[in-house]
């Protein structure tokens, strides 16, 4: 993965594509004050250098059936390398898991379950406990609404620094 300098038209072209990766790259252009050839370039760079690593579609799960969104705090057991390692091959394991995080504090990481109900995480939850995944306890936040979720982050707010071009 290649690196190279970005600037501040880089990182708009980012947030350009966080709130919409299917525009088309002549109405890229116009947002980012470029025209389309050299947007069009940046935009392969960024992708050559993992700046970019894939477009998706954002579903709405609700649309589809009910679902649960669970967080769970997991504490290990042991916490040698080889521990932290074994929980994450089993954890990888688990397509219900769609966050995983390394936390620091009073718990060793934060998970973020969604399931078709409490039945089935509870069901993923004693399979990772007879995996032998490293688990010493584990608490359970049942997610009851979701009233803000943002699915981009503030990039221009992040890094405000970047040097002109």
């Amino acid at each position: 993965m290649s690196k190279f300098k970005l600037d501040r038209i880089d990182i708009n072209i980012l947030c350009q594509l966080q709130k919409n990766g299917r525009i088309s790259n002549v109405e890229l252009a116009q947002l980012v004050h470029l025209s389309p050839s050299p947007c069009l370039i940046r935009v392969k760079k960024l992708q050559v250098a993992g700046y970019i690593t894939g477009y998706t579609a954002l579903i709405d799960t609700a649309r589809l059936g009910e679902t649960v969104t669970i967080f769970t705090e997991v504490t290990l057991k042991n916490h040698r390398q080889i521990d932290f390692a074994r929980f994450l091959d089993a954890i990888k394991k688990i397509d219900n898991c769609m966050e995983c995080h390394l936390i620091s504090g009073g718990y060793d990481y934060l998970l973020k379950f969604i399931t078709s109900g409490v039945v089935e995480y509870q069901e993923i939850m004693e399979r990772l406990l007879a995996m032998e995944a490293g688990i010493d306890k584990y608490f359970s936040y049942v997610v009851i609404k979701s009233p803000y979720v943002r699915n981009d982050m503030p990039l221009q707010t992040l890094f405000p620094d970047f040097d002109q071009p």
